[in-house]
């Protein structure tokens, strides 16, 4: 969802949608370099969940893509997972990611 400060993205899949967790990253400069765009992220994980693994790259990535505050909320539950399952499910986020991006920017060119 595109606001007028920021965007709000619900990342779910796998054997169960969940809340899983909870990141809020919000835009500032760059320590080392402060004409780059870097951010603060705040992290909520539920107990016993990794959510927060693919939810925090996503919204950083968003927010210094946008410059903009960003909130992920993500739930991904693959039964009896290992460590391939895990891999998979990251590199799914990151192609689903570079996805996003290019629709937002198609979405933002005709508004």
């Amino acid at each position: 969802t595109i606001t007028d400060d920021g965007l709000m993205v619900h990342l779910t899949g796998g054997d169960r949608p969940h809340i899983g967790a909870v990141v809020m990253s919000l835009p500032r400069p760059s320590l080392e370099n402060p004409s780059e765009i870097s951010c603060t992220s705040y992290v909520l994980p539920r107990f016993g969940h990794k959510d927060d693994e693919v939810a925090k790259p996503l919204a950083e990535k968003l927010v210094r893509h946008y410059n903009t505050a960003v909130v992920v909320v993500a739930g991904i539950q693959i039964k009896n997972a290992d460590k391939s399952d895990i891999q998979r499910a990251v590199e799914s986020v990151n192609r689903l990611t570079r996805k996003l991006i290019v629709k937002i920017d198609e979405y933002l060119k005709q508004n």
